[in-house]
């Protein structure tokens, strides 16, 4: 079958994956989407997805992507009342785009492979706002033939698609990822604290960064919340845990130290306690650090360009 004329499924329709289903849909592919609040994807419906009821009833697909919030809701959605493996029928292949534990990766994999059906798993980098300017990347492993007969689909997604391996190891390219996220923006958030007490405003400081060697794409993307305290959700804190839980649960395994991620929990995990991030972007450990400095953070108000152009696809 011709990957253009591939009928693909999606179970988890969030902020993410709805970004995503649109870019699919534009694209031209037939698209059916399961949600657990159904109500939460009409839009996607008014732009031509159907929609299904539970996630068994994407078993017919060609395809079927799922992006979840954790290892249980991986395993609910697949093998829990109504999922997608518990029927007559599976899908030819399930892409994983969730974040989860190698092992959960391992025990759904199994699942698939004795119903006939390969597992790739999928993690992304990006959020809604990444997703609109063209620029999400994603991580593959798993069956590299199976891998090179949907790249064209994954390529839909954004900027680049990275194969890293066989089996579950794109789960651990992905949680490395999101442990370097947690570790470089309580660095950001700590110097950029620093120079405000100092006596240097943050739109000031973080422009020289953003131009210096030291400035990257990440910097300049967060350089709005950080001037002027927007903390709209594109990754709360409570995510942010769960991933350093994974990091350093693996880094236990292999052992590996890992002080300074280690260090870095401890933070995140004071920030969740302390009520921050919890309807908000991870992005408030700086409040937190602003708070262990004595000092009260006011938005600059300041326009900041945050790198990111919209691409329609």
């Amino acid at each position: 079958m011709s990957v253009a004329n591939l009928k693909i499924g999606w179970i988890g329709a969030g902020r993410m994956g709805a970004q995503l289903i649109t870019r699919l849909l534009d694209a031209g592919y037939d698209v059916t989407v399961y949600n657990r609040t159904a109500s939460k994807v009409a839009h996607l419906a008014e732009k031509g997805a159907r929609v299904v009821a539970r996630p068994v009833d994407l078993a017919d697909r060609d395809l079927v992507f799922s992006m979840v919030s954790s290892s249980n809701d991986l395993e609910e959605v697949m093998l829990g009342e109504g999922g997608l493996l518990t029927g007559e029928a599976s899908p030819r292949i399930i892409a994983d785009s969730s974040t989860v534990s190698a092992e959960a990766s391992a025990r759904i994999r199994e699942a698939a492979n004795s119903r006939g059906c390969d597992l790739l798993a999928t993690p992304v980098s990006g959020n809604p706002k990444v997703i609109a300017a063209g620029k999400l990347t994603v991580a593959v492993s798993g069956p590299r033939e199976v891998f090179e007969s949907i790249e064209p689909v994954l390529n839909v997604f954004g900027r680049s698609v990275t194969y890293v391996g066989e089996g579950e190891v794109a789960r651990l390219v992905k949680i490395a990822h999101n442990l370097m996220l947690g570790v470089v923006t309580q660095c950001l958030a700590e110097i950029t604290v620093l120079v405000e007490k100092g006596g240097v405003s943050r739109a000031n400081f973080l422009a020289f960064l953003n131009d210096s060697v030291m400035g990257s794409v990440f910097t300049q993307y967060k350089t709005p919340a950080l001037v002027n305290l927007d903390f709209s959700p594109t990754f709360t804190m409570e995510l942010l845990q769960k991933d350093f839980d994974l990091g350093l649960e693996a880094a236990y395994a292999l052992k590996s130290p890992m002080p300074i991620a280690s260090a870095t929990r401890q933070i995140v995990a004071q920030a969740a306690g302390a009520g921050l991030g919890i309807e908000e972007d991870f992005a408030t450990l700086l409040l937190e650090v602003a708070r262990g400095a004595g000092i009260e953070l006011k938005p600059e108000n300041v326009s900041v360009d945050d790198g990111l152009t919209p691409v329609h696809s």
